[in-house]
C-alpha cells in the first residue's frame, strides 16, 4: 500500500470529521456532567460513529441505492438536523433542561448530535464510500478503515483531556463556548443542505 494513499485518506477524513474543531462542541454538549458520565457518552459515541462508518465503508451505496436515497438527501436530512441541535445551543435549551430537573439517562447526546451528525455526519460516511470505492480489493478497504479508526483516536484522545478544558474555562467561558459553537453548527448545518440541494441539482 503506498503512503501517499494513505496519508491521503488520512488527510480526507481528519478534515471531514474535523477532531479538532469537535472538542469543543463536545465540551458544550455535556457541560455539567460529571467526568465519569462524560468518558462513558464520549466512548459510546466514538464506538457508535466507528461503527456506522464502517457500515458505510463496507456497503453505504448499496443501502442508499436499495432504499431509493440519494447521498444529496443524506446530507440535507443531517443538515436539518444538526440545525435543530444547534438552535437549542444558542439558545441554553439544554442547560435550562438540566438545571431544571433531575438528570437522568435521557439527555444523553452520545447518539445524536455527537455520534451522528457531528463524527459520522453525511460527510463523513459519503467519504467512507467515496474512499473504499477507489479501489475494490480488501487490502486498501482495510487501509481506509484503519485510517478512519486513526482519526477517531485522535477524537478520543481530545475528548479524554475536554474535563481539564472545561475546568479552566469555567461556568461563563464555556457558556460563551456553548453559544459561539452553537453559531458555528447553525453555519454548517446549512452548508449541509446547500451541499445537498446542489448536488441534487435543485440549485
Amino acid at each position: 500500500m503506498e503512503s501517499t494513499q494513505i496519508i491521503s485518506a488520512f488527510v480526507t477524513l481528519f478534515v471531514v470529521i474535523d477532531p479538532v474543531g469537535l472538542a469543543p462542541l463536545f465540551i458544550a454538549l455535556t457541560r455539567g456532567m460529571t467526568p465519569q458520565r462524560r468518558r462513558r457518552i464520549g466512548w459510546r459515541a466514538l464506538a457508535i460513529a466507528a461503527a456506522l462508518m464502517t457500515l458505510f465503508g463496507l456497503a453505504g451505496e448499496a443501502i442508499l441505492t436499495g432504499i431509493g436515497i440519494s447521498l444529496s438527501a443524506f446530507r440535507i436530512a443531517g443538515g436539518l438536523l444538526l440545525f435543530l441541535t444547534a438552535l437549542d445551543m444558542l439558545f441554553e435549551r439544554r442547560t435550562e433542561r438540566r438545571e431544571g430537573q433531575a438528570r437522568d439517562d435521557d439527555d444523553d447526546p452520545s447518539v445524536f448530535p455527537l455520534a451522528t451528525p457531528l463524527l459520522a455526519g453525511p460527510g463523513a460516511l459519503a467519504t467512507m464510500i467515496l474512499l473504499v470505492g477507489q479501489d475494490a480489493s480488501p487490502a486498501h478497504t482495510l487501509m481506509i478503515h484503519g485510517v478512519m479508526l486513526a482519526v477517531l483516536g485522535i477524537a478520543a484522545a481530545l475528548f479524554a483531556i475536554a474535563g481539564p478544558i472545561a475546568h479552566v474555562l469555567g461556568r461563563t467561558g464555556t457558556m460563551v463556548v456553548t453559544r459561539l459553537f452553537g453559531m458555528l453548527l447553525a453555519a454548517l448545518s446549512i452548508q449541509f443542505v446547500i451541499d445537498g440541494l446542489k448536488g441534487s441539482g435543485l440549485v
